[in-house]
């Protein structure tokens, strides 16, 4: 015989309710938490609703005055009255789906009535409300159920994702979490390749034979990274010397097919030191247009990133079930940093839409410095290629996973692209403000939450999940990158480090 669930609660009339939107009912127990979900049966169906609130209340303590002039004579009142008896808690809930009876999910339209039962919720009911999928990616537990938080993988990465927090409460973290996931699933499942733009070097422990992923990753060394010239078309060059002039253009992109011509037949390599001095050694070329070419050039020169080969290749940056890291902590300059993303990220997908590379997940770190909402194009290189593949990327199977703890300063145009948000603490009105706008099905009341949210807590809002839902972020497998660790360990590890080197030193003398 099937076990009738406990009840938790009576449906109550109040002010402003029950509506088809929101409804409250009174605890029969404390087991009720907020973000729990919970099912009524009404006239049209099961309708699943989840706790948005809890608040208690009792009659004895409803006059402050009253309870502050009684105790002011030195009673208590808890010990004069029965005021147990008078206390009571209210759940409010919001009324998110209706399983009419034909068990197909539609709109609440109509509202529960007083009186009526409140139930906890089945799981395997759950799981299907919430349009968890058991070969999904499992990133942690729903916040008030024990039940693991498996979002498909299609759902979460076709229509792009972003990940958006303030400093310090585990974006990163969670990153590493759906890496995790992505590379221990099994061939017969689906493997998209995994490429990060690590700006701090967050991710480099993957590749430590501690963690276990040692054999699936790569980590490119930014400072070792350099762009083949034969592999650059003159105008994605130009592009990189946007303030370059028309006539100083036309001069450039001759200059390139011509190289380019040459050095094929004698199968020979170039640099841009050979691109400069065929322009030097030009005497057709005005000098009014080759000074200023050669200044741009040079600058270009300066970063150290244009070479005769191209490092890394497109087999090491993309395999399938495999993480490769573009490790760029070691680099100051933002203009290589934009240089090497705007580059990697175009050449990633112009192969995808040739299916020359396997389908990818792009996941770029502190995306507000590579797609800010406002700046001049000429300072940001990789804001087009970014918002390209938010546009186009579903569909080739280029996914973008953007991160960001600043999402006011990110590109509206790619946000808005990105169909799931991941969202962890915020506290800043204004990110808070453009969170909202920006993100479908959140109302006030979990814009509010978002500030409480604790380290490892995330909301998860839009197309990987049917309704937005509070979870715990699982443990990571995989071994944190040494130069994320606190500053009491980085402290102590240099002390350590300067007695060992005194010592080594007295020893030797």
């Amino acid at each position: 015989m099937e076990k009738t669930p406990e009840e938790l609660g009576t449906v109550v009339s109040t002010i402003d309710g029950p509506t088809t939107a929101y409804f409250s009912f009174v605890l029969k127990s404390d087991s009720v938490r907020k973000g729990q979900f919970v099912k009524v049966e009404t006239e049209d169906g099961i309708l699943i609703g989840s706790v948005s609130d809890i608040t208690r209340a009792n009659r004895y303590f409803e006059r402050a005055e009253s309870v502050a002039e009684y105790e002011r004579n030195g009673s208590r009142v808890m010990e004069s009255f029965p005021t147990t008896d008078w206390e009571y808690t209210i759940a409010n809930c919001r009324a998110l789906g209706l399983y009419n009876k034909e068990n197909l999910l539609v709109r609440n339209l109509f509202p529960p009535a007083p009186g009526t039962k409140v139930l906890p919720i089945e799981i395997e009911r759950l799981k299907g409300f919430l349009g968890l999928d058991e070969k999904g990616l499992n990133i942690g537990k729903l916040a008030a159920h024990d039940v693991e938080s498996k979002i498909s993988l299609n759902r979460l990465l076709q229509k792009h994702m972003a990940i958006l927090a303030m400093s310090g409460t585990g974006k990163s973290y969670l990153a590493s979490v759906l890496i995790e996931e992505l590379l221990d699933r099994s061939r017969e499942l689906g493997r998209p390749a995994v490429v990060v733009i690590d700006v701090h070097g967050e991710y480099t422990g993957f590749a430590e034979r501690a963690g276990g992923y040692s054999d699936r990753t790569t980590v490119i060394d930014g400072k070792k990274i350099r762009i083949g010239m034969q592999a650059v078309s003159p105008q994605v060059l130009c592009d990189f010397m946007p303030e370059i002039s028309g006539t100083a253009k036309r001069v450039l992109v001759g200059k390139l097919e011509a190289l380019h011509k040459e050095r094929k037949v004698k199968r020979e390599p170039y640099g841009i030191e050979d691109v400069i001095n065929s322009i030097e050694s030009d005497p057709s070329i005005k000098d009014n247009i080759k000074g200023p070419l050669i200044g741009w050039l040079y600058s270009l020169k300066s970063q150290r990133i244009f070479g005769r080969s191209t490092y890394p290749t497109l087999k090491e940056l993309a395999q399938p079930g495999k993480l490769a890291v573009i490790d760029l902590s070691d680099i100051d300059s933002m203009k290589k940093k934009q240089i090497i993303v705007a580059y990697f990220g175009r050449k990633l997908f112009r192969a995808r839409k040739k299916e020359k590379v396997p389908p990818f997940l792009l996941l770029v770190e502190e995306s507000h410095n590579f797609a800010p909402e406002r700046g001049k194009g000429s300072d940001y290189f990789a804001r087009p290629m970014i918002t390209t593949i938010a546009r186009e990327g579903r569909k080739f199977g280029a996914s973008l996973c953007l991160i960001s703890q600043r999402p006011v300063q990110l590109s509206t145009t790619a946000l808005s692209q990105c169909n799931t948000h991941i969202i962890m603490r915020v506290t800043n009105p204004y990110d808070i403000d453009h969170i909202g706008e920006t993100s479908e099905g959140i109302d006030k009341g979990m814009l509010s939450a978002i500030t409480t949210l604790r380290t490892g807590e995330a909301m998860i809002v839009g197309e990987a999940a049917n309704f937005p839902v509070f979870v715990k972020v699982r443990q990571r497998k995989s071994r944190k990158s040494t130069k994320g660790e606190s500053i009491e360990t980085i402290a102590r590890k240099f002390e350590e480090m300067k007695e060992k080197k005194k010592q080594d030193v007295e020893a030797f003398l």
